[in-house]
């Protein structure tokens, strides 16, 4: 055969076998096609919403606009990296204190597993908080907030405190992916990734979905950053993590002797080009490549000013603590997170690490609170008083509990806490959340849930209802069955609604 025949004849399959592959996977290819070319989602319901609420372009996701009128717009979601002990901050259990040193009862455990981390241990001592608690806002009504979080105590009113989630997970990987994924596998969509999937951009110069991250003090897990991947969404879905030291985004300024005219000339180039490799493949990342390519390009002017916190009061500095100008501080990374806000970013991740207390837990819970408190309660005030609480949902979890026996030995001012999926604590706030109440109670040991579980499906299920998305609704298709942030599980709490 003439090798240029061959040549022809293998570029055929070689394009044979690109454009099945795109279009056995079924809808994803279909409606990612039509959201890239600007049609609409050959099944995306007849959605209502604010006609502002979408932006026209590349990144507009598949829908015009939601499922129903959606109570948040955006959401700041502050994941607590290692899981803190709601038996020291939100789970007051004040019987523990008659019980210091006492072996945890069988009918308590039940059993049930444990990590190999305590599973070898030959007793199980119940380690009572060392610190105090208060009801807030005032000693007669409200919650029993530790005197760890005095300036988030002070914002209970505006909490929706829930102290009886559970999760599958036992280990911090599978349950930090859970928490962001809804499934304990990774490969799967993270949940900005499905929010700015279904509602697309509001912002022209942004990404929909930005991840920040601040260093703790204790002992820190591994973030993996597939926690803010698209898994089989297209890939402009991504987070896209600003770093807290050199450029906020790697590459983002041009090289030495390159204009922004050239940078300009080039993209265009570039981009003619891979149009009409899509038109060639049919392969929807292509154009995610020219859309995250353009969108670099006008990052380069709205990062810079997006970090410059010069425009800032003193008034609004001192708020959020003394570490507000300590780059990627977790006070820095909450004014960062309402800048982000304010420009209409969709989903704003904070990874704060070091809540892994197995041992020395008083010590670095302190140092942990410390950073945390001030910062996170200036947040919640400083989105109130622009007017801006009301539509941003706002997230403060950890992936699972902390145990009320004592990891290791056991004194009378040191403990340590292992992993607890069985019950624990995280609050939320604004978007449409039902403020000043407490949802849920556990045992008198904070082992078990007593009354009105809520699990990591459920509360995925009722987060995406508060911004105008029916879970069950909002599928796609992948590898021959239909996926969703819910799997086929969850359920709208809607006593958690306002």
């Amino acid at each position: 055969m003439d090798p240029r025949e061959e040549r022809c004849l293998d570029l055929t399959r070689r394009r044979f076998f690109r454009q099945a592959a795109a279009g056995l996977s079924g809808a994803l290819g279909g409606v990612a096609l039509s959201s890239l070319l600007g049609a609409a989602a050959p099944f995306a319901p007849r959605l209502i919403g604010d006609a502002g609420d979408t932006v026209s372009g590349k990144n507009r996701g598949i829908s015009t606009g939601t499922h129903h009128r959606p109570r948040a717009r955006r959401v700041i979601y502050m994941h607590m990296e290692g899981a803190p002990s709601q038996l020291d901050l939100f789970d007051y259990k004040p019987g523990l204190r008659d019980r210091f040193n006492e072996e945890l009862p069988d009918s308590i455990r039940q059993g049930q597993r444990l990590t190999g981390m305590t599973s070898g241990q030959s007793r199980f001592p119940v380690a009572p908080s060392l610190f105090r608690f208060s009801r807030y806002p005032n000693s007669q009504d409200g919650a029993w907030i530790s005197e760890l979080m005095p300036h988030t105590a002070k914002l209970s009113r505006e909490l929706c405190i829930i102290r009886s989630m559970h999760t599958e997970a036992i280990n911090h990987e599978p349950g930090i992916t859970f928490f962001q994924t809804g499934s304990q596998q990774p490969g799967r969509p993270s949940f900005g990734s499905w929010m700015s999937y279904g509602l697309g951009s509001s912002c022209a110069n942004l990404p929909a979905f930005v991840v920040l991250i601040s260093q703790g003090f204790g002992n820190m897990q591994a973030l993996s950053s597939r926690f803010w991947g698209s898994g089989f969404l297209p890939g402009e879905h991504q987070g896209c993590r600003l770093r807290s030291t050199g450029d906020p985004v790697l590459y983002l300024d041009n090289p030495p002797g390159v204009s922004r005219s050239d940078r300009r000339r080039m993209l265009d180039l570039v981009g003619e080009m891979n149009e009409r490799e899509m038109r060639r493949s049919l392969d929807p990342e292509v154009q995610a490549r020219i859309a995250q390519a353009e969108m670099a390009y006008r990052m380069q002017m709205s990062v810079p000013d997006l970090v410059d916190f010069s425009d800032e009061s003193a008034e609004t500095l001192e708020l959020y603590g003394d570490q507000v100008n300590v780059s990627g501080s977790f006070a820095a990374n909450c004014l960062l997170a309402r800048r982000l806000a304010e420009r209409g970013v969709r989903f704003i991740q904070l990874y704060m690490r070091g809540w892994d207390a197995h041992n020395n837990l008083p010590k670095e819970i302190r140092d942990q609170c410390a950073a945390v408190d001030q910062p996170q309660a200036a947040l919640l005030l400083d989105l109130k008083r622009r007017g801006l609480l009301d539509d941003t949902l706002v997230i403060w979890a950890g992936e699972f509990g902390r145990t009320v026996y004592s990891q290791g030995t056991l004194t009378e001012d040191n403990y340590g806490r292992d992993h607890h999926p069985r019950c624990f604590s995280l609050w939320l706030a604004g978007g449409g959340v039902r403020p000043g109440i407490v949802y849920g109670s556990t045992d008198d040991y904070s082992y078990n849930i007593t009354e009105d579980p809520v699990d990591v499906h459920d509360l995925h299920a009722t987060l995406l209802h508060l911004l105008g998305l029916d879970h069950q609704r909002m599928t796609i298709r992948h590898e021959g069955r239909d996926h969703r942030l819910t799997d086929v599980f969850g359920r709208v709490n809607s006593e958690l609604l306002a």
